[in-house]
């Protein structure tokens, strides 16, 4: 998702990582076990005089990945791929939950959400070789693309 989200105007910068979980400074190695309780995430730096969270929301992150499928995404499987938003503030925790209820209303997945919303807690920023990976590796496998609905 990194390299979808970094062409997104207003978007000043991106980090993969790791959030959610109660592993304290989790590797890549422990993550993909799916006993750290991590999601592998993005975190994402924006200008909210160009982008605001709810149009990063609905514009872009619901476009971007499947957030019907529990604990999946494309071939990847387990809970640290998972569809989630790690809120920061409570006015971000409310926007997120608006944006879940106007985007399951609209039908556009014909399936029910899964995307979770929860307090983002520490983020620990991935191993180098994870950062900018489509940029590295232009090849290597992604899951995510934008849909048009």
């Amino acid at each position: 998702m990194q390299d979808l989200l970094r062409r997104i105007p207003g978007v000043l910068r991106t980090d993969v990582g790791y959030a959610g979980g109660s592993t304290p400074n989790p590797t890549y190695a422990d993550v993909k076990t799916g006993r750290t309780g991590h999601a592998e995430a993005v975190r994402v730096v924006f200008d909210p005089g160009v982008i605001t969270y709810e149009e990063l929301l609905e514009r872009w992150f619901f476009r971007m990945h499947d957030p019907t499928t529990l604990d999946r995404q494309g071939n990847d499987r387990g809970t640290q791929y998972r569809s989630a938003i790690f809120f920061l503030t409570p006015e971000q925790e409310l926007t997120a939950k608006r944006v879940i209820e106007r985007v399951q209303a609209s039908g556009v997945w014909g399936r029910s959400l899964v995307t979770e919303v929860t307090p983002a807690g520490p983020f620990t920023p991935a191993e180098d070789f994870h950062q900018d990976y489509l940029e590295r590796y232009p090849d290597g496998y992604t899951c995510h693309f934008m849909r048009e609905f």
